[in-house]
């Protein structure tokens, strides 16, 4: 296969050296999480394993107080597992100390959370051209990155405004450019157009889309929005502290029921798992 065919593929993916696997992106082995309350021990996640290859767009469904939020986090070392691995691009996170996964975070990873998280007194411009200034980049050219990533999320004409000075769904949108700006290899996001309609909610994921085929950035996207799930290259259900990949036949029966249906409520699989 040529890397010509590779970039039209309808899932971008890096190759490795020898042109026969795609690059593994993100991988977790054998995740536990465990919270203690009082004399109780919540296991939220149980030996939960999942590869994610370069390019790949996976949607990980789930219902609500599943655990979803929780794996993300661990997935983006924003926390520690109470065992198991986590590896981002061949590291293992746990022989990270808290300024390696920071550097890691920063050259590997984007994030858009469910709720913006901007900083309140800096500009939209200013929001999305930090993590580029952290990274070392010149003031100069990471503003015109910041600007560039603005325009493309429809917000070209907001550029000097405050996170109070815009809507709800503007401020999700400045989150999710700043996720966009460093162009990642790999962006982890949770209900990351839950507040946007759904017109602009469809420009987002027509937006990542873009990106996924250009620069064959992997999308790790829990969510709600079940149109937007089947969208994407697999549908991950966390259920039972475990992942469970929804073949392409259950996810069509599903489709074919409308609007009612659901992908929390499908059917348990045989050797399903998230790999």
């Amino acid at each position: 296969m040529s890397m010509r065919e590779i970039r039209q593929s309808p899932t971008a993916q890096i190759v490795s050296p020898d042109m026969q696997e795609p690059e593994l992106m993100l991988e977790c082995r054998q995740l536990c999480k465990v919270y203690t309350q009082g004399p109780e021990r919540v296991e939220v996640l149980r030996d939960l394993n999942l590869r994610v290859y370069a390019g790949e767009r996976v949607a990980i469904v789930g219902a609500s107080g599943s655990g979803k939020t929780t794996l993300l986090n661990l997935l983006g070392g924003l926390d520690l597992p109470s065992s198991g691995e986590v590896m981002i691009a061949g590291l293992n996170l746990a022989s990270l100390n808290e300024a390696q996964r920071g550097r890691m975070r920063n050259r590997n990873l984007g994030f858009v959370y469910q709720f913006h998280h901007l900083l309140g007194e800096f500009s939209a411009l200013e929001n999305v051209s930090m993590p580029l200034l952290i990274a070392g980049n010149d003031v100069r050219r990471s503003a015109a990155r910041a600007a560039a990533i603005l325009e493309r999320v429809g917000l070209g004409h907001r550029l000097e405004h405050k996170p109070s000075e815009l809507s709800g769904g503007e401020r999700q949108r400045v989150a999710i450019a700043r996720a966009l700006v460093t162009e990642p290899r790999c962006v982890l996001l949770d209900e990351p157009t839950g507040n946007l309609d759904r017109h602009t909610a469809r420009e987002i994921h027509a937006l990542m889309a873009e990106l996924n085929t250009q620069l064959a950035t992997s999308f790790v996207v829990v969510t709600h929005d079940e149109e937007f799930a089947r969208s994407l290259d697999r549908v991950l259900l966390l259920r039972n502290g475990q992942l469970e990949e929804l073949d392409a036949a259950t996810r069509a029966a599903i489709a074919a029921r409308g609007l009612t249906a659901s992908l929390v409520e499908a059917p348990a699989q045989d050797g399903a798992h998230g790999e």
